[in-house]
């Protein structure tokens, strides 16, 4: 197949002043008057910069809007985390993408269903949309769904991106890290983002529990806790070159499976034997640099003549996503 031909920089869609340019036509003019009669408002209409089809943004009646019938179930855990973030954050910044039924009846939106929820759970009274007038976009919008879960290396990447924009800003780099707990999610992010900084095919979700089981937010400023962490990222990649030419031993011997790497640093983890807390309670923290120490000295002397094939029968789950 061909490839696609790049686009030259600058070529292609509406200048500033053509999205914002001349009145819309009427149909869309007639769906700004329906949004008036179903109690909504149109707050701007414009033409996309690209496509140069006509949009409406607008707030709409919360109830007024439900997701469309074909999408996945609900995820109750998407909803919920949505449900508490929004009012930390204290504002709602994500319009979702609307269309008006086929019914009339209301409005679906093809990628909010977990937006729509969370301010359900909210209380709110309206929720800001951009409304499309064509009804086919429903089935295309698929294919651009903003509700996909970022994957381990994302969402470790952005963190440790942001973290060092944070440390080149003279206001934020005293700032103790463990202030910006809400904004990085997960202290373990940071590290492995510095190790996907290193390796892109680093292979995080492998060393995810072990790292989430000795990191910690540190209480000094971002800027010194980021050296900190590179000195922790520098083992773990050591650690995985170790495990790596475990991995290669064990493919040598015929074994062959998807959960190798991971069935390695299980078995080499000197925190599976550590007492597992009580209900409701967290473990406490491993020391990162002990841990990692212990995992590489156990890595160099792995013998792979030990392992059987029915031992990789009781690993399980779904493969790293790396």
């Amino acid at each position: 197949m061909a490839r696609r031909k790049r686009a030259a920089k600058a070529s292609a869609g509406l200048s500033p002043q053509e999205v914002a340019g001349e009145s819309p036509p009427r149909p869309v003019a007639a769906l700004a008057e329906q949004v008036a009669a179903d109690g909504g408002e149109v707050l701007a209409s414009y033409r996309d910069p690209l496509g140069a089809r006509w949009v409406l943004l607008a707030a709409l009646p919360l109830e007024a809007v439900e997701a469309t019938p074909y999408q996945r179930e609900l995820s109750e855990a998407h909803a919920k985390r949505l449900a508490d973030v929004i009012p930390k954050v204290g504002r709602y910044l994500d319009p979702l993408i609307a269309l008006r039924r086929p019914d009339g009846a209301g409005y679906w939106t093809p990628n909010g269903m977990h937006r729509l929820e969370a301010m359900r759970r909210l209380g709110a009274k309206s929720i800001t949309a951009l409304l499309v007038p064509e009804p086919e976009v429903a089935y295309r919008i698929l294919a651009l769904n903003t509700e996909k879960a970022h994957a381990l290396k994302d969402k470790s990447l952005e963190a440790i991106r942001m973290a060092r924009s944070l440390a080149g800003e003279a206001a934020s780099a005293r700032r103790p890290e463990e202030e910006w707990a809400f904004e990085f999610e997960e202290p373990a992010y940071l590290t492995l983002g510095l190790c996907y900084e290193e390796n892109r095919r680093f292979a995080g979700s492998a060393y995810l529990p072990v790292v989430r089981r000795c990191d910690a937010f540190s209480k000094k400023g971002i800027a010194s806790s980021l050296a900190e962490r590179a000195a922790h990222a520098e083992k773990l990649l050591e650690l995985d070159q170790a495990v790596n030419a475990c991995v290669k031993a064990l493919k040598e011997r015929g074994l062959q499976s998807p959960y190798l790497k991971p069935f390695v640093v299980a078995r080499i983890n000197p925190l599976r034997w550590a007492e597992r807390p009580k209900p409701g309670k967290r473990a406490p923290r491993a020391d990162m640099g002990a841990t990692l120490g212990k995992m590489l000295a156990s890595a160099k002397k792995f013998d792979p003549s030990r392992i059987r094939p029915q031992d990789l029968s009781h690993i399980g789950g779904p493969p790293p996503e790396e």
